[in-house]
């Protein structure tokens, strides 16, 4: 135990060190949140460290991490108990065509498709992992639609550790699949949906395998990098709202976390304001927000967007703070709004698998509705890479022509 960070039960107030070998609470299974050391400077002086740390020449892999670049903020372990890929460092983009579609000036997309395993998971991935290490857990474990096993099989087998995911049998795509058979892990397909797989992964956890899903708080520990990163990328200057899409909530959550420290730290003068945005056909949280989140809904959930086609969230709590905390916003998007932003964002040489494109789809629902100017200021998050879920763009391959067709095609065109 290094005293430097502290787990809290957000359930039953109990308190446990940074070697606990749980992934919650071994008193009521609440979650637990970890709260840091603060570090021993702030304001610019903490802008200017992390500023360093942005290499563009090859180091060790926790130097070029986008993650432990912030690693005061994130877990303190000694270097050589790091897994890093390394992953973060993702792109910020701008396309003017994507800026029209969404009706704001001034869009800018963070892509975390262009991590190591093509979703913003490996961030998240990368400290969980180095966690499990620190802990010498026997073996991790996670429920997944397909990026989160993805990325636990890749970080599993570098540390070295077994890996067993339990995915929805029939409901995840085949890249995903591909990739985490690819990387070693146990793959367990279970007759139910995801809040079905994640019931068995936390009972598994149980039996001491350690759990890596967004209920483990080092995972949202990583993910907070997202928002460090993104504001570091825009000179610490705030936008003035961060769009994103929204499953199980654990990014919502954590980005709501990286908000607060990032003010109480010093890094922004002014918090940005949360955008969740959901698929109608999961979106029990969009609901709740409607309602003044005065109920804890529950549905079945149905979307053509595997990665947030979630019905039961575990992160719901957290979440409620994050959007309340930033004045945000939860909304709910059609499944042809998804994949209507998702064509125009793939054929603006961008790209992203369709639960990204929930970002740009609830942006241009609360522009139209008069929520969001168009003057304002967003960055809309990106959560995965166009090839996570291939299926749904080969399903636009034309039909088979012959070659004197393809050559009246091209006369047609060059007029």
């Amino acid at each position: 135990m290094t005293g430097a960070t502290v787990l809290r039960c957000e359930s039953c107030g109990a308190t446990y060190g940074d070697d606990l070998p749980h992934a919650t609470c071994p008193a009521c299974d609440g979650l637990l949140l970890a709260e840091h050391a603060p570090p021993a400077v702030r304001g610019a002086e903490l802008r200017a460290l992390f500023d360093s740390r942005v290499v563009a020449s090859p180091g060790s892999a926790r130097e070029r991490s986008g993650v432990w670049r912030f690693r005061e903020l994130v877990l303190h372990a000694a270097d050589d108990a790091i897994i890093s890929h390394p992953e973060g460092n993702t792109p910020l983009i701008t396309r003017p065509a994507i800026s029209a579609y969404a009706g704001v000036d001034d869009l800018v997309m963070k892509h975390e498709g262009h991590n190591p395993t093509g979703s913003f998971k490996d961030r998240g991935m990368t400290v969980a992992l180095t966690q499990a290490r620190r802990v010498k857990a026997r073996a991790v474990a996670c429920a997944s639609t397909g990026n989160t096993s993805a990325s636990l099989s890749a970080y599993a087998a570098h540390a070295g550790i077994p890996s067993f995911v339990f995915v929805p049998a029939g409901q995840i795509s085949a890249g995903k699949l591909a990739q985490t058979i690819a990387y070693g892990a146990r793959v367990l397909p279970i007759d139910g949906d995801f809040d079905d797989c994640l019931r068995l992964a936390r009972e598994a956890a149980t039996l001491g395998i350690y759990l890596v899903n967004s209920v483990n708080p080092f995972r949202l520990e990583g993910q907070k990098t997202i928002v460090f990163e993104l504001l570091q990328q825009l000179g610490w200057q705030s936008p003035d709202w961060i769009a994103l899409p929204a499953g199980n909530l654990g990014n919502t959550s954590a980005f709501g976390k990286a908000l607060r420290e990032a003010r109480s730290l010093g890094l922004i003068d002014r918090v940005p304001r949360l955008l969740a945005v959901q698929a109608a056909g999961a979106a029990p949280f969009a609901k709740a927000f409607a309602e003044g989140f005065v109920t804890h809904h529950r549905v079945r959930a149905e979307t053509r967007a595997t990665a947030i086609r979630i019905g039961d969230p575990a992160s719901w709590d957290r979440a409620v703070t994050a959007i309340t905390e930033t004045d945000g916003r939860v909304v709910a998007v059609s499944d042809e709004e998804i994949f209507a932003a998702k064509a125009v964002i793939d054929h603006a040489g961008v790209g992203c698998e369709p639960a990204s494109a929930a970002s740009i789809a609830g942006v241009q629902k609360l522009v139209a509705a008069g929520e969001i100017p168009s003057t304002a200021r967003v960055t809309a998050v990106l959560t995965g890479h166009l090839l996570k879920d291939p299926g749904t763009t080969a399903d636009s391959l034309p039909a088979t022509l012959s070659y004197a067709a393809a050559m009246d095609v091209l006369r047609r065109v060059a007029g």
